[in-house]
């Protein structure tokens, strides 16, 4: 048998996956389906209702909740890329998910998350400018540039999970189906290969070092000179005051990217299949869940937006 017929068999051999998923045990899997809908559903409507807040009442028509309003958006479709289907299979005997399936799936889940990373580096530097350079605040977060702001993390998003699903769907998993996990995860698909691993790598390497430690060196750098300006303000209330203004776009990221950098950093031989499931499960589940709470609970604004938009409905 020729190169070619060997390759042409193992590709063919794999055009179906099985997705082992959190537990094989049926009454688990249950509870499971009833935590994770729960979750789901708190997510959707938590970050829906900040869509909504945002674009309705016009005190929240600002640079800061502009971005805020994207990153709910963004939140909504990272865990519909993966929720829905993972409840399916709680409740399903079989779990297989077809190729085309797990490449759409992977797509969409990296380009939410790697769109995710450039927009809180974003956030970041709107929080630096209105600290650090008040007077020149209207100017450089205008309009116009906060929507190029945000288009460049979308278009940059989409962009790097296409070149990151592609190099992993070009691996040869030689008739291997179950994938030990709930998704169709980089990570996961690329130690299911029985060759080529090592270019997968090296371009999941890459596009972890410029899709979250470049943003996150910038965020750390646009919170050393806030910092460094906060310190420099005279009265304890201002302050606070400035710190106020930041903290919770703090509790967001260190949330998102320790979660993410634990599961994409980590050396593969330090990492076990149920700590990089864990990871998965809570920036997946537990972090888009968290953040529209994190900023309603901790931002006047949105609850006088809220509580407004509740006195007109009753």
């Amino acid at each position: 048998m020729s190169l070619n017929e060997t390759k042409s068999n193992q590709t063919s051999m794999a055009q179906e996956f099985i997705l082992l998923g959190l537990s094989s045990h049926p009454e688990v899997r249950l509870t499971l389906f009833v935590a994770f809908l729960a979750l789901y559903l708190v997510t959707l409507l938590g970050n829906l209702l900040i869509v909504l807040l945002v674009g309705s009442d016009p005190l929240l028509h600002s640079p800061m909740y502009f971005f805020l309003s994207n990153l709910s958006l963004l939140e909504v479709g990272y865990t519909s890329s993966v929720l829905p289907q993972m409840l399916a299979h709680l409740l399903a005997e079989h779990r297989d998910i077809s190729l085309a399936r797990c490449m759409a799936q992977m797509y969409l889940f990296l380009a939410f998350g790697i769109t995710e990373c450039f927009l809180l580096t974003f956030m970041s530097y709107d929080r630096y400018v209105a600290i650090c350079l008040p007077l020149h605040y209207p100017l450089l977060m205008a309009k116009r540039g906060c929507m190029a702001m945000v288009a460049t993390s979308w278009a940059g998003g989409f962009l790097v999970s296409a070149v990151n699903t592609v190099s992993t769907f070009q691996l040869s998993f030689c008739g291997h189906q179950e994938i030990d996990h709930f998704l169709c995860e980089m990570p996961a698909m690329v130690s299911l290969a029985c060759a080529g691993k090592g270019q997968a790598q090296i371009v999941m390497s890459v596009s972890c070092v410029f899709t979250l430690l470049c943003p996150l060196s910038l965020i750390v750098l646009s919170y050393a000179r806030i910092l460094g300006t906060v310190l420099n303000i005279p009265s304890t209330a201002g302050r606070h005051k400035a710190f106020s203004t930041c903290s919770s776009h703090l509790v967001v990221v260190s949330l998102f990217f320790g979660t993410v950098i634990s599961m994409y950093l980590r050396p593969t031989s330090s990492s076990s299949v149920g700590q990089l499931k864990t990871s998965s499960v809570f920036y997946i589940t537990v972090t888009p869940v968290l953040n529209p709470i994190i900023y309603s609970l901790r931002n006047k604004e949105v609850i006088c937006a809220l509580r407004k938009m509740m006195e007109q409905s009753f």
